[in-house]
C-alpha cells in the first residue's frame, strides 16, 4: 500500500518513512501543504498522514480541498496541537483519526493498519478466501494454516489483489500502490511477481487470473 506523509519536520518525516517502509509500505513525503494538495490530485494513495502546521497551505485546508473533491482517502492527522477544538475541527472536516505528538511508532503503525483496513472495507485484521489467510498486522500469508514464503514484492501484490478480490487490477494500479515517486519499476517486473505469486498459491483454492489488456484479478478456482 502507498502512503503519503505531509510533514515539515524533516527528522520526524524521515523516521516515519523508515518505520513504514520497514513494514512493507511504499511511502512518499512532501514538506508543505501546497505540494500535498498537488500530489493528492495526481496520485493514488491508500492513506494520508497529515500534519496541521504546514507552510504554504495548512493541514486543515489540505483536508478541506481533499474532501471537496469527494475523495474517500483515509486521513490520519498528526499534530502537536492538543486543543480539543482543533481535534474536533479536523474530524469534522473529514479526518478519520487524530494522533497528538509526541507518539510512539508502534501506536502509529497500529492506527495506520486500522485505517487501511477500514479504507478497504474490512475491520478484521485477517482476510481469508478459500484456504488462504492474510494477516494484515504481520503482513503474512498462510495456506491451510501453513506459512507461505513470499517476497516483499509478492506480499504487496497479494495484499492489493486481496483488497480488490474478484475485481480487475491493472498493472498501472499495482505500480501506483506498490511504489513511491523515487522508485521506477517496469510492467515486466509486475508480470514476474504475479507469475511467482500464482505458483505459490497452488492449493489455496484461489488463483491470480490474467485479463489480457486489462490486468489481474484474484478469484476462486473453478470447481
Amino acid at each position: 500500500m502507498r502512503i503519503l506523509i505531509t510533514e515539515d519536520d524533516a527528522s520526524l518525516a524521515e523516521a516515519l518513512q523508515f518505520s513504514l517502509k520497514q513494514s512493507g509500505y511504499a511511502v512518499d513525503w512532501v514538506s508543505n501543504g501546497a505540494a500535498a494538495d498537488e500530489a493528492l490530485k495526481d496520485n493514488v494513495f491508500g492513506l494520508l498522514i497529515l500534519d496541521l502546521g504546514l507552510p504554504k497551505l495548512d493541514g486543515f485546508e489540505v483536508l478541506r480541498r481533499l474532501r471537496q473533491r469527494n475523495a474517500a482517502l483515509p486521513v490520519l492527522i498528526l499534530s502537536g496541537r492538543e486543543q480539543p477544538e482543533e481535534k474536533v475541527t479536523g474530524l469534522d472536516l473529514g479526518a478519520d483519526d487524530y494522533l497528538a505528538k509526541p507518539f510512539s511508532l508502534n501506536e502509529l503503525q497500529a492506527r495506520v493498519r486500522a485505517l487501511l483496513r477500514r479504507g478497504q472495507g474490512s475491520a478484521a485484521p485477517v482476510i481469508s478466501y478459500g484456504e488462504l489467510s492474510f494477516d494484515t498486522v504481520q503482513r503474512a500469508a498462510s495456506v491451510s494454516g501453513k506459512s507461505l514464503a513470499l517476497s516483499a514484492q509478492e506480499t504487496s501484490v497479494l495484499e492489493v489483489l486481496l483488497t480488490r478480490f474478484g475485481r480487475v487490477v491493472s498493472k498501472e494500479q499495482l505500480v501506483e500502490q506498490l511504489y513511491s515517486y523515487d522508485h521506477e519499476v517496469s510492467h515486466n517486473a509486475i508480470e514476474v511477481y504475479v507469475h511467482r505469486l500464482r505458483k505459490k498459491l497452488e492449493g489455496a483454492g484461489i488463483t491470480v487470473r490474467t485479463q489480457y489488456g486489462r490486468g489481474y484479478l484474484l478469484d476462486y478456482l473453478a470447481r
